[in-house]
């Protein structure tokens, strides 16, 4: 007797499309990393869109460079980079074409794994904490600079992008980007409504610099 066929990752036409336009239609979808370590399955709860050189909170607006060249190419691979000198954050690359779009993965609910991301994230508080947060999501999924790069249309590939099931319209909120100084009023963040594991909205507030003293 055989079990239930597992579904194919999205394909490249999926992700063939505007940063704006792929990032609510993520929401639902079931983000995996197979790692050596083990499988965790994600339900993607919040997103931000991106949109590369006319969007100058995006990390390509300034051209390319070697931290984020994964943008200038194909849609459909990931884009991990590393922020405060302390998290990794994950991004699935978008079109059209290589127009160096993205859409950073915000939080999701951990399906399955959950003993490893647990593992990865001791300090949760409870299970809708393991990826309330890019860097939390990142952290729970295993994802580091090592799958910077990596194609998730590729069956078999470390990380890919299942179908799952995503939430009706009217259950989908967008709002202004959360903790960025440039062009933070425009709505490209989206998140499913009233979900526990969506992480909270954080104005940007700039850094005050130390008055010398003596």
């Amino acid at each position: 007797m055989t079990g239930p066929v597992p579904a194919a990752a999205l394909g490249r036409a999926f992700f063939d499309r505007p940063a704006e336009l792929v990032a609510p239609d993520l929401l639902g979808r079931t983000l995996v990393s197979d790692l050596p370590e083990g499988a965790v399955q994600l339900r993607i709860t919040e997103v931000e869109a991106y949109s590369g050189p006319v969007d100058p909170a995006a990390h390509s607006y300034r051209g390319r460079t070697a931290r984020n060249a994964v943008m200038f190419g194909e849609p459909g691979h990931v884009y991990v980079y590393f922020t405060y000198g302390m998290h990794f954050c994950a991004n699935l690359v978008t079109g059209p074409g290589t127009t160096a779009s993205g859409v950073l993965l915000r939080a999701g609910e951990v399906r399955s794994g959950q003993s490893l991301a647990r593992y990865r994230r001791p300090s949760s508080r409870s299970d809708a904490d393991l990826a309330r947060g890019p860097a939390r999501l990142a952290t729970a999924l295993g994802l580091d600079r090592a799958l910077n790069g990596v194609d998730a249309c590729t069956p078999g590939t470390p990380v890919r992008l299942l179908p799952g099931t995503p939430p009706d319209p009217d259950g989908v909120s967008a709002g202004p980007r959360t903790g960025v100084s440039s062009a933070a009023e425009i709505p490209w963040r989206f998140w499913i409504t009233g979900d526990p594991t969506v992480s909270p909205y954080r104005r940007h507030v700039p850094r005050r610099r130390r008055t010398p003293t003596g």
